[in-house]
């Protein structure tokens, strides 16, 4: 069976190509890399190698042309595991695969979001990486449950280093294969076949293996959309409705949802812009965050420093690189507009999920020195644990939802789509003035 299907994920359809064998063992969903697509010719080579061996193929874009034209889109790899997911539950909602095992096929920037999907769906069989990036899915590592492979080329210098740690953190039935002589693309002759001989073993060991263990399956989706969680979130803050609020969104996903705080409460809304810091080589790879302000801040996470060895020069020249991004962001999403001040305040800061909680981190602390009256966190989920370790930097957390197998903040959303700069920018332009706002706020 061979057909061209349409992919449904948040607002958009993806497009992609769905082939199974008679008799298929299973089928591998290929997660291509940063500036690919389904038509990779080496994922279509790897394709036709493991359909010849028995095992069906699912070859899909992850994003639009117009999302893959946002740089930003391309290396988020929640968002890339999000889209991962939402094929996987359509194959299994078709009549031809629901009964198939599934496993995962990542190449570069593919393989980590293939790693992310592993961790939250523990009914996948198997994974393999092909001169994949598992460093950039360094904290779910742990929670990969699926048996995993991991190929690189032996030439290719710095991807064996990042694969050989990740090999040592992961838990799972693993595996590290050197393809001699091979570089990054695997495009020296004989590579790219024994790339696929061994994605093919992989997948027939492992995908016909009896399934030992009840499924766990993810979590069901909490929110229709980041506008309906803005107004479920905005029912448990009315308290401050009236008050001297000021309810700050972090772009970019977290401005959807606080203008709907906004809204409700008659506050006036503004950003605050916090910038991931990249790690040397690999800007994609957070070792932290830093926010602009009356006083800077930038907080850092030590476990990935240390992990990483990055030299303190290098972090000072990340930090100065970074605050002249945030300033560039501020400017351009206020668009004229002065900040506004936030001293003496109740000040809501809300975003669209918490992961790790470093970019809220910063933001709270930021926000901290402009000297508010009172600081409130408000999201619609977050792991227990980050809304634990945040405690200390808020007077108030507001967090709807807590789940215990969280993974990424795009599980819990049908429409996790990626906002861009223009809609940010579209949100704001549409704010009253906020004298005007707060006259509202006092009358009702």
């Amino acid at each position: 069976m061979k057909k061209y299907v349409f992919i449904p994920s948040d607002s958009v359809l993806l497009e992609g190509e769905l082939v199974i064998p008679k008799d298929a063992a299973g089928v591998a969903v290929f997660a291509h890399g940063s500036g690919s697509s389904r038509l990779s010719p080496r994922n279509q080579f790897v394709a036709e190698a493991l359909r010849n061996a028995g095992i069906g193929t699912l070859l899909f874009d992850l994003l639009t042309e117009d999302e893959a034209a946002d740089r930003d889109n391309v290396f988020d790899i929640d968002f890339l595991a999000h889209r991962l997911a939402d094929a996987t539950r359509w194959l299994r909602g078709g009549s031809e695969t629901k009964d198939r095992p599934l496993g995962y096929f990542g190449a570069s920037t593919g393989a980590a979001a293939a790693l992310v999907a592993a961790a939250q769906d523990q009914t996948i069989r198997a994974v393999v990486s092909r001169g994949g990036r598992p460093d950039l899915a360094f904290r779910h590592l742990s929670d990969v449950k699926a048996p995993t492979l991991l190929i690189v080329g032996g030439n290719d210098y710095g991807v064996i280093e990042l694969n050989e740690k990740a090999y040592r953190v992961l838990r799972c039935e693993k595996s590290l294969s050197i393809v001699p002589g091979a570089t990054h693309l695997f495009e020296e002759p004989g590579t790219l076949e024994q790339v696929a001989e061994l994605a093919a073993n992989w997948f027939n060991r492992h995908l016909k293996a009896r399934e030992t263990t009840d499924p766990i399956t993810q979590a069901s989706t909490a929110f229709p959309s980041r506008e309906a969680a803005g107004r479920m979130l905005a029912r448990r803050l009315m308290s401050y409705a009236g008050a001297n609020v000021v309810v700050l969104g972090i772009p970019r996903g977290g401005l959807p949802v606080a203008k709907e705080v906004a809204d409700a409460l008659g506050a006036p809304l503004d950003v605050i812009v916090v910038r991931k810091l990249g790690a040397p080589g690999q800007a994609e790879l957070g070792i932290g965050a830093v926010v602009d302000g009356d006083h800077p801040r930038a907080i850092f996470n030590q476990e990935i420093l240390e992990y990483l060895g990055v030299p303190d020069g290098y972090v000072d020249a990340e930090v100065g690189r970074q605050l002249k991004e945030v300033k560039r962001r501020e400017a351009a999403y206020r668009a004229g507009r002065a900040k506004i001040p936030l001293a003496g305040k109740t000040v809501i800061v809300v975003d669209d999920g918490i992961a790790t909680g470093s970019s809220v981190r910063a933001a709270l602390r930021g926000v901290r020195r402009e000297k508010p009256k009172q600081l409130v966190l408000a999201v619609p989920v977050a792991p227990v644990e980050s809304v634990e370790a945040l405690r200390g930097e808020a007077d108030e957390i507001v967090c709807l939802e807590t789940p215990g197998n969280f993974f990424a903040v795009g599980q819990f959303y049908r429409d996790f789509h990626q906002v861009t700069d223009d809609e940010v920018k579209e949100i704001l332009r549409a704010e009253r003035p906020a004298e005007a706002r707060s006259i509202v706020g006092g009358q009702n």
